[in-house]
Order: structure tokens, then sequence, then C-alpha cells
């Protein structure tokens, strides 16, 4: 059994990430799907398609679910999908980093990985003075 992950964001973000991360390492280690959610979506109404996106991705140990910005239609949406019933954790700030690393740490519990996925899209930030 394992973690599976769920990429909720606005539209051509998910999609293109998972498509990245995918072509970067072949194949991913964890069933990973993304449901973007359209401008004018409204998001009770796409509630029970992200839920069915979210039983498709779980693995038997849960959920985690990534969402581009903390706040937004999409995270709200994310939120509402973390309290259903399937074991998820949220994390905002989605960035191609974060989704990376998480894939790295695939043999981890859902519990660690907000941790690892934070670290991620930390990490991933550099200034670079050149």
């Amino acid at each position: 059994m394992t973690v599976g992950i769920l990429l909720v964001t606005h539209p051509g973000i998910g999609t293109a990430l998972v498509e990245v991360s995918t072509r970067l390492l072949r194949q991913l280690p964890l069933k990973t799907e993304a449901f973007e959610l359209g401008f004018d979506d409204d998001p009770d109404t796409a509630l029970p398609l992200a839920s069915a996106a979210l039983r498709r991705v779980d693995g038997g140990d849960g959920v985690l679910i990534l969402t581009d910005l903390y706040g937004a239609s999409p995270s709200n949406l994310a939120s509402k999908l973390a309290r259903l019933g399937t074991p998820a954790r949220r994390v905002a700030s989605l960035n191609l980093p974060m989704l990376l690393r998480v894939m790295n740490y695939a043999e981890l519990p859902l519990d660690e990985l907000p941790a690892i996925a934070a670290a991620g899209a930390r990490n991933g930030a550099i200034v670079d003075d050149a």
C-alpha cells in the first residue's frame, strides 16, 4: 500500500507539473493525478469529481493533496476533500521542486510527507546573484 498524490490547481498547472515530473523521473513512484478547477467552475459542483480523483489515487495509505495557491478556490476545494473521510493531508504553494521531492520520498507515510513537500518548495527557491 502507498500514499497517493492529488494535485488540485488552477487550469494548466497540475497537468503540466505531472507531465514534467513524469518526463524527468520516467515513471512516478506514487499514483498521481491532477484535478484542475476552472476559473468559472463552481467548487461545490466540482467536489464529486474531485472526490472521485482522490479515491482513484488512494493506494490504501491516504492521499497527499498538493494545491497551488492557499486561499484560492482550488485550495478551498482541497480543504473540503481532506475532510471527506479518506485520510488526507494538504500542502499549498505547489511547485515542481515540491512534487519531485515528494516522489523521491515515496516510501514515507502520509504524516511525514507534508514536511517533505514543504522542504522541497523552500529548498527549491534559490536567489542567484549572478
